[in-house]
Formats: C-alpha cells, sequence, structure tokens
C-alpha cells in the first residue's frame, strides 16, 4: 500500500471560509484525492497532517506550534515508509505578525523539503517523493479573517512563481492550485467546497499522470 503525507494548514483541514467549522473528509480536497486515486485501482491510504495557522518556518506569536519545521522530521519517521509527501504552505506566512515576502516564504518551503529528505527513517526506507502544490492567490481578506490578513494579498504576490523555482532547484514535483481555483469567494484565504472538489480531483489527476503511485 502506498501512503501520501499531506502537510499543510487550514486551506487542507478544511475549515468551512468564516466559521469555526470543518467540511468533512469526503468533502475535503485530501478525500476527494483519495477516492479517485483508489477509483484509478491504486492501493493507497492518504495521511493528514494539517494544523490551522501553520506557517512554512515561522512561529505564530499567539498560538503554539505553528511552526511547520518544528516536529516535521519526527512527523516523517512516524508515518513511514511513505511514498510521496504534499506540502502545501505559505498562506499564513503573510499573516500580519510577519513581513515576509513572497521570495522568503518558498526558502521557508524549501527548507521543509530539505526535512523531509534529511528525515530519521528507518534503514532500507524510501526517502519519499516530494510535491509542493501552491496554495491559491489570496485575495484581499475579508470577514472575521480581515484583520489577521491584512496586506497579505498584496506581499503574498509571486509565490507560485517562488514556490515553482524552489521545486526546479531542489528537483520536486510541483503543481500550482491557483491553475485551477481559486481562493474563498467569502474570506478571500480558505477554500470553499466546490473549490475543494476541483482541487482533489486535479491533484489526482497530475499524481496518477507522474506515475509515482503505480502498483
Amino acid at each position: 500500500m502506498h501512503q501520501v503525507l499531506i502537510y499543510s494548514d487550514s486551506l487542507t483541514w478544511g475549515i468551512i471560509p468564516n466559521t469555526r467549522m470543518r467540511l468533512s473528509f469526503d468533502k475535503r480536497w485530501p478525500g476527494i484525492f483519495e477516492k479517485v486515486l483508489i477509483e484509478a485501482g491504486i492501493d493507497v491510504r492518504i495521511i493528514e497532517n494539517c494544523l490551522n495557522g501553520r506557517r512554512t518556518t515561522w512561529p505564530d506569536s499567539f498560538k503554539d506550534g505553528r511552526d511547520g519545521s518544528d516536529g516535521l522530521a519526527q512527523t516523517i519517521e512516524m508515518h513511514s515508509p511513505l511514498s510521496l509527501v504534499i506540502l502545501m504552505l505559505g498562506t499564513n506566512d503573510f499573516q500580519c505578525t510577519h513581513e515576509n515576502t513572497s521570495w522568503l516564504s518558498a526558502q521557508g518551503t524549501a527548507k521543509l523539503v530539505n526535512i523531509v529528505r534529511n528525515s530519521p527513517i528507518e534503514p532500507g526506507m524510501s526517502i519519499p517523493e516530494i510535491m509542493i502544490v501552491a496554495p491559491p492567490l489570496i485575495k484581499e481578506p475579508k470577514g472575521d479573517i480581515a484583520s489577521k490578513f491584512k496586506g497579505a494579498h498584496i506581499r503574498s504576490i509571486g509565490l507560485p512563481d517562488e514556490l515553482e523555482r524552489v521545486a526546479n532547484e531542489l528537483s520536486t514535483l510541483y503543481f500550482n492550485a491557483g491553475s485551477v481555483t481559486e481562493s474563498s469567494k467569502v474570506d478571500g484565504i480558505h477554500l470553499d467546497e466546490p473549490q475543494h472538489a476541483i482541487l482533489g480531483n486535479t491533484i489526482a489527476s497530475f499524481v496518477l499522470d507522474t506515475g509515482i503511485l503505480n502498483p
């Protein structure tokens, strides 16, 4: 059986925009991703590790554990053997408590790639393939989280290009979620339910085309 780890934040956790509620697994893009792969004949298990507010490599001033680089090596060790690790982070790097540029955020993802590749997995287990997914571009934030993400739509300009550059430099797979969907019309940050469906189906097709999960 193939195991795929998705390491992400609230976009993948499935928060319903402008609420504190969560979409069910079959409505979140990882659940749709898994369903499509299984229907294609792939023996696979999707492992979600998605934390609201997670950054690539910066702490949250108000909540513990939001630095995505902390504990990642142990997460890889915990779930190995893994066939694929999907990294979809960056949105929270642009919260108002940070002055990050898209280049800095992408360097945070580069750090995560190197952590995955140097994790203390058991002898004989293979290093997983890595896929970087650029989140949809942030729109002007609205609703309850507008203050938290004030100016994020400006600071995050160029993130997909910077992440693609990192993917090329580090020889990982790359997919730009913004090429098939946009951020929520409700809050400008997260994914609405139809967008989860689009993303899950499209990423499944992308991964199937690579052949890395072939039986």
